[in-house]
């Protein structure tokens, strides 16, 4: 069998900005993204291009200007989101994405401030920046890509991998227990708490939509396969293999305490809406309770 190579033309930003004044020639979404970025490094049967996708679903209908609307990441698999999204976006430390997210949206109250990051990111090196934003209930929505490992760093064990799960650093198997995510955050403080699957793109899409309609701390968890560095050593087989098993062996049930959704290695997953509720901010107290205050007194 012979193949015949193609030339590659090269990059040229003034061609593609010049189609996307014409409004032609480029998928719908790409006014969202930065020129030149895609296609993604994410390996093949990752499901982060789905919630990349969902996410500017959800902000496109919602007709969220990006001129006022910030994504903060950290570093992994999924901080990479911050990289493709052409409008404010800072790619933090490890663990910093949400202390960064807090301070701007204390200095720029009036911006729409998401955090777009992975398990690792946000609840191992970054647990207590989370559980504390949570508990002050800063007005931030969080998606948290939980994937079981940190992939890009080659599949090792996490804050969220399954008991008896292989990795590269357990390779007899987990004897830690996981975090559930979802009623960590409810049990912190958060107003609003969904967790889908990357199977689940439309539920997915309208929790966005929710999400920025509403203030408080609200976290969404994502459930998503890694086929290279968690599906390979634990048999879960492709992408496409272990997204016909989200379908499979997912059940929703919305408005359920957290603590009874489970998401096991094999078996079932528990998906939905478990929360939403309502309570004033960290800045609606601490304009009212702290500056009032303050004014009124001088």
């Amino acid at each position: 069998m012979r193949y015949k190579l193609v030339e590659l033309e090269p990059y040229r930003p003034e061609d593609t900005q010049q189609k996307i004044d014409e409004d032609h020639g480029l998928h719908p979404d790409d006014k969202y993204l930065k020129p030149g970025r895609i296609p993604h490094i994410w390996c093949p049967g990752c499901g982060l291009g789905i919630v990349l996708a969902a996410f500017i679903k959800g902000m496109d209908s919602m007709e969220v200007n990006v001129d006022n609307c910030a994504v903060v990441s950290g570093i992994g698999c999924t901080g990479r989101v911050a990289g493709y999204l052409d409008m404010d976006t800072y790619h933090t430390t490890h663990g910093r994405a949400i202390p960064f997210a807090t301070g701007l949206k204390c200095a720029k109250p009036e911006m729409e401030v998401v955090v777009f990051s992975g398990d690792g990111d946000l609840f191992a090196i970054g647990g207590n920046h989370l559980i504390h934003a949570a508990r002050r209930n800063m007005d931030l929505t969080v998606i948290c890509v939980n994937n079981f490992n940190y992939g890009m760093t080659g599949g090792q064990s996490g804050p969220t991998t399954h008991m008896t799960a292989k990795t590269v650093t357990t390779p007899y198997g987990n004897c830690e227990y996981p975090f559930n995510l979802t009623h960590l955050a409810y049990a912190s403080g958060a107003v609003y708490v969904a967790r889908w699957t990357s199977f689940h793109a439309r539920y997915l899409i309208e929790s966005i939509r929710k999400c920025f309609s509403k203030k408080g701390f609200k976290f969404i968890e994502v459930l998503t396969p890694c086929p290279t560095g968690y599906g390979r050593p634990n048999k879960l087989g492709t992408g496409l293999e272990q997204m016909k098993d989200y379908r499979d062996n997912s059940e929703i049930r919305n408005g359920i305490n957290p603590m009874e959704a489970d998401a096991a290695l094999r078996g079932p997953i528990v998906v939905g809406e478990f929360v939403d509720q309502e309570k004033p901010t960290f800045l609606d107290r601490y304009n009212e309770d702290i500056l009032g205050k303050m004014s009124s007194s001088g």
